[in-house]
C-alpha cells in the first residue's frame, strides 16, 4: 500500500524548460505581430498608390458598371416581354 500512496498523479514538470518555452513563444508572438504590421502597412500603401494612379477612381467605375448592368437588365426584360410567344405581347 505504501507504494501506491507514494505515487504522484500527473507528469512531473520542471519549471526551467517551461519558463524558457513561454519566453520563446512570447518572443515569437512579438515577431509575428511586427511582421504583420510591416507587411500590412506595405500592402496598404501599395494599394493607395495603385488607386491614385488609376485613370477612373473605383467609385466612379462602380457607378458606370452599375448603370451598364441596369441598362442590360432593362433591355433583357423588354426583349423578354416583347418575345413572339409571349401572351402579354399578343394581348397588347
Amino acid at each position: 500500500m505504501t507504494e501506491v500512496q507514494n505515487r504522484t498523479r500527473g507528469p512531473k514538470l520542471r519549471s526551467g524548460p517551461m519558463i524558457t518555452s513561454a519566453a520563446l513563444v512570447g518572443a515569437g508572438t512579438l515577431l509575428m505581430v511586427a511582421g504583420f504590421a510591416i507587411g500590412g502597412s506595405h500592402v496598404a500603401s501599395s494599394i493607395r498608390r495603385w488607386v491614385r494612379e488609376m485613370e477612373v477612381p473605383p467609385s466612379e467605375l462602380a457607378r458606370i458598371k452599375m448603370a451598364q448592368a441596369r441598362a442590360a437588365a432593362m433591355a433583357g426584360a423588354e426583349a423578354w416581354q416583347k418575345a413572339p410567344g409571349n401572351r402579354r405581347a399578343q394581348v397588347a
